[in-house]
């Protein structure tokens, strides 16, 4: 494995113990975290952008009405992906959350079917079918949901939809995307501070020091996937990916204790044997194209 390679699987890693921190923040209201996580990333990646100088590539964004849209549309979509985050760790519901990352690839997948009109084989979509099947039996049998999970793996899906064709370096791209939804996140923390919701005084220099970094906690991690995904092949990529919610499966149980119902069981081992099959296809895709 190469050092690029070693990135991304850094990148995954770090997504995979994120849990931990945020857990830090669970006695704040999960929406001041996200609003202030939004303007610390903005923060953070504009610095990066002022060291890197990459001042010409915000200026093309920002003269083009069409990629202003498209950054605003990302900007809701990660919005609703972090925001939807913070809070299944804050009311301990980790398991659901790494089953949305396990889910993440068959969403992707789904997506180009039905948005790009990309042909799927037939194990892709044995794949879907099975992570479907695997939701279905636990609604029918035990009448859970796992809701939290879908909005977290389809948010992320389509905001990687969006990003398709983007050219722009990850900072850069953080940046336009926060900076996008930044005014609403200005107008919440006002509103919080004003109405008594959440103030900046109610809270512990811990909690304070957690939301400033929150910022690097964020981009850091995108800006290594970014650095090594472009040298990474396909299949190791396809592989790594997983790190990521077996981490977080692995904090949720071991960690904070999370029970492993016979509802988990049942949609995991769905989920679980789809992600074989889609693994091994991609496998075999790759073995094809490289004769």
């Amino acid at each position: 494995m190469n050092k690029l390679s070693l990135s991304v699987l850094g990148c995954y890693i770090l997504w995979g113990l994120l849990p931990i921190f945020w857990k830090l923040l669970a006695g704040v209201d999960s929406a001041y975290v996200l609003a202030q996580r939004i303007v610390f990333s903005c923060i953070f990646c504009f610095g990066l952008i002022l060291i890197k100088k990459h001042g010409s590539s915000v200026k093309q964004i920002l003269t083009s009405p069409a990629e202003r849209r498209r950054y605003f549309i990302c900007g809701l979509l990660i919005s609703v992906n972090w925001g939807v985050y913070i809070l299944t760790v804050a009311m301990g519901r980790i398991l659901e959350a790494s089953l949305a990352y396990y889910m993440n690839p068959l969403f992707s997948v789904l997506i180009g079917a039905l948005i790009f009109k990309e042909k799927l084989s037939v194990m892709q979509w044995a794949s879907v079918g099975l992570a479907f099947a695997g939701v279905m039996i636990s609604i029918i049998n035990y009448g859970n949901v796992p809701y939290l999970a879908i909005i977290i793996g389809l948010s992320f899906a389509l905001y990687g939809a969006m990003k398709k064709g983007i050219k722009a370096e990850s900072e850069v791209s953080i940046c336009m995307e926060t900076m996008a939804v930044l005014p609403l996140a200005l107008i919440f923390i006002v509103y919080a501070q004003l109405s008594g919701y959440t103030t900046f005084s109610s809270l512990t220099t811990a909690e304070i020091l957690l939301l400033v970094i929150s910022g690097a906690v964020t981009s850091v991690p995108l800006i290594l996937f970014a650095r090594g995904i472009k040298e990474t092949s396909i299949v190791t990529s396809g592989i790594l990916m997983y790190v990521n919610p077996t981490l977080q499966l692995l904090v949720g149980v071991l960690i904070y204790n999370e029970a492993f119902t016979k509802t988990n069981a049942t949609t995991f081992t769905f989920v679980w044997a789809a992600v074989i099959l889609f693994v091994f296809d991609s496998l075999r895709k790759h073995k094809i194209h490289a004769k």
